[in-house]
């Protein structure tokens, strides 16, 4: 049950980074596929998460002492954008145009995700 409720946070977060933020788009025609897209996304946004990030965290453990955890956030637009072209490779219609938008798009994520989850509760 877990799993599904962070799904569906991070779900409802790229949703609100497809408005906040231009270059991020759903291009799904109904609602129902824009929703289903987003829970996709979402999905492979988690797997990529859980599998990519902590070798990019070992790997890159001194850029992130350096710049003072500012490198996250370089991180974060990177893993936007991969899973951008996963998605692409899925043939699922979500696209992320290019570094700044998938920076501010990491951004809005992290940011919307933390406040959903203080407000669901995250055991």
């Amino acid at each position: 049950m877990k799993v599904i409720l962070k799904i569906v946070v991070v779900a409802a977060a790229l949703w609100a980074s497809t408005k906040l933020v231009d270059g991020i788009t759903v291009s799904a025609g109904s609602t129902a596929k824009q929703i289903g897209t987003l829970f996709a996304v979402a999905l492979i946004f988690g797997l990529v998460n859980a599998v990519i990030k902590p070798v990019i965290k070992t790997i890159g453990c001194a850029f992130y002492v350096l710049t003072l955890g500012l490198f996250a956030l370089v991180v974060n637009a990177a893993l936007l954008l991969l899973t951008s072209w996963l998605a692409e490779q899925l043939d699922l219609p979500f696209h992320v145009s290019g570094f700044v938008a998938a920076f501010w798009g990491a951004i809005v994520v992290g940011v919307i995700s933390w406040v959903l989850n203080m407000l669901l509760g995250d055991d």
